[in-house]
């Protein structure tokens, strides 16, 4: 117990901390005091607060890091600068074609894109649906002395109302089944490739790999099944879908922050990353006294000076230049030379 807490990264702990009791701050306050929330739906809420608590203190950690800090200052600096409004524009639409539409990954195999952006818009609808309904931020209620009227409230506010068995009451109390759909043909495209694809074979871990899709496709199936059971079957097996239902979702809630999906969060700050090469760009590309090529921004390699010098390396050269203005190929020939003048002092170039 001592050990962990001395490994405790204190920074980390507090700003998760401040997240976990700010999300329990907002449960009070959307739900109206908890009027409004569900007592049935506290285990996911537990769980979710501990995903919360989890990533922020992740993400803490991970910002904490050199170049991650680094990354992060440089495009909050460039963003808030004389060109926030068309730098801003510019991240609403990457965050459209690379985290809503998943196109970054299009260009490797458009079966590929087509199973990531299915387990991307299924999981991301769904936490939009649901995170709500746990929160007690929105919720439903028979319109008094209606029995075919549902008003939906938002933040306890009236939001709009619909009739039982209409196309909107059909959609809306489907909501789920459709993204269980979306999840479980994406899964099951996942699930394919791992199986037939030999590089993938050879490297993937269970934890890293395969638990990720059998936890999305369990919980996608046991939703189905809830929705399935209490419209065709009169709740014969609704305790057992239930019960399974809500374990995969807090496994996977708890799991969240530690396993391969924590690269949600991070693809958000990525984004930043566009902005920084944009700047660097303006300030003109480094040349690489090897090959005379252009090969980074001057912007990158400063940075990365900067960066390396922070972690205790130092590749300052004797004649006052340094081992990183060479390009990766101007690295290459650098240590074949030195390997070189090494053997030739030695006398032996072989054995």
């Amino acid at each position: 117990m001592f050990r962990l807490l001395k490994t405790l990264n204190r920074v980390a702990f507090v700003k998760a901390l401040i997240a976990a009791v700010a999300t329990v701050i907002l449960v009070f306050i959307g739900s109206r005091n908890l009027q409004n929330f569900d007592a049935a739906l506290i285990a996911y809420l537990l769980g979710t607060i501990f995903a919360v608590f989890g990533v922020a203190y992740r993400y803490s950690v991970w910002l904490q890091r050199p170049p991650t800090r680094l990354y992060w200052r440089r495009s909050m600096q460039f963003l808030f600068s004389k060109y926030f409004i068309p730098y801003l524009l510019r991240l609403l639409r990457l965050f459209v074609r690379n985290i809503l539409l998943q196109r970054f990954i299009a260009f490797r195999s458009s079966r590929r894109w087509l199973g990531h952006f299915m387990l991307a818009t299924g999981c991301l609808l769904a936490f939009a649906i649901t995170i709500p309904l746990t929160f007690g931020w929105i919720h439903f209620e028979l319109q008094p002395g209606d029995d075919i009227t549902y008003n939906a409230r938002l933040f306890g506010f009236e939001a709009g109302s619909f009739a039982l068995g209409s196309l909107l009451a059909f959609i809306i109390f489907h909501g789920l089944v459709w993204c269980s759909v979306l999840v479980i043909i994406g899964a099951a495209m996942m699930i394919r490739r791992r199986l037939t694809h030999g590089g993938l074979i050879s490297t993937q871990t269970f934890e890293g790999d395969w638990l990720p899709l059998a936890l999305l496709f369990v919980i996608s199936i046991t939703g189905l099944g809830i929705s399935y059971d209490y419209t065709f079957m009169q709740g014969k097996t609704y305790q057992f879908m239930a019960v399974t239902h809500a374990i995969t979702v807090i496994l996977f809630l708890v799991w969240l922050p530690f396993g391969k999906f924590f690269h949600i969060f991070q693809r958000l700050a990525q984004l930043g990353a566009n902005l920084y090469r944009i700047e660097g760009q303006k300030e003109g590309m480094a040349k690489c006294p090897h090959t005379q090529k252009e090969f980074a921004t001057k912007l990158h390699i400063e940075d990365l000076k900067k960066i390396t010098r922070e972690a205790g390396f130092d590749f300052t050269l004797e004649d006052g230049g340094s081992h990183l203005d060479l390009s990766p190929e101007g690295k290459r020939s650098a240590l074949a030379k030195a390997h070189f003048e090494a053997r030739q002092e030695s006398g032996s170039f072989f054995g």
